[in-house]
């Protein structure tokens, strides 16, 4: 019971270490959290769109063609001449390389298509259960998600926690959903007998995975 009560005391701990490391959010007047647009504009050209980004398409020369445009729900954008463009797990280099192609086919010269993400969709897992703040937890776009970080950052266990029985329910595109079951006790306990500088144990997360960390159940 004592071990149990230090890792969740770490837990807790690590996440107060994440929201020191984070980039402050703007806020409006009443100190509410905007949503931060542009705040990744450096994103590499190998960023896969989503739909809801709001993409800026601008072809050199031509201003009459410049767009700020909403990815829909379905992955399409809608370009003056060019029309209606499906852009579904492309990358920002793949989406440049086809409105490109599309404009010098029938309208222009050899034209120079750039591409800029302005504002990213919300992408996010949910966790739920015995944890200290339930509820949706941002996924980086750069460097993913794994399981112990998504536990810190909704404010670690609760003493209720029952840690053999962690789920992580993943939805598939076709409606379906896969489950997995960790026990979240031994990951941790896996990490004590690495060395230093080997890889630690964790799970790693994906976009719109639903975690929930059961409750330990007393028999009277």
């Amino acid at each position: 019971m004592k071990m149990f009560f230090c890792l969740c005391f770490a837990l807790s701990g690590l996440s107060l270490l994440h929201a020191a490391d984070a980039p402050a959010a703007s806020r409006d007047a009443a100190g509410r959290v905007t949503s931060q647009t542009s705040a990744l504009a450096g994103t590499s050209a190998d960023y896969v769109l989503a739909p809801s980004d709001l993409i800026e398409v601008k072809v050199m020369g031509e201003p009459d063609l410049l767009a700020d445009v909403r990815i829909s729900r379905d992955g399409t954008i809608n370009l003056n001449l060019i029309g209606e463009i499906k852009l579904t797990d492309m990358s920002l280099r793949q989406a440049e390389d086809i409105i490109r192609n599309l404009y010098g086919k029938d309208y222009l010269v050899n034209p120079q298509v750039n591409l800029i993400v302005k504002e990213y969709s919300k992408r996010t897992v949910t966790v739920l259960g015995e944890v200290a703040h339930a509820g949706p937890v941002s996924f980086p776009l750069e460097q993913g998600l794994t399981l112990v970080d998504a536990i810190s950052a909704a404010g670690g266990l609760t003493p209720l926690a029952k840690l053999s029985n962690v789920k992580v329910t993943r939805p598939k595109p076709n409606g379906d959903s896969e489950i997995f079951v960790i026990d979240f006790n031994a990951l941790i306990n896996g990490d004590k007998n690495k060395g230093k500088g080997e890889k630690k144990n964790d799970f790693p997360l994906m976009i719109n995975d639903i975690v929930y960390v059961d409750q330990i159940f007393f028999v009277k």
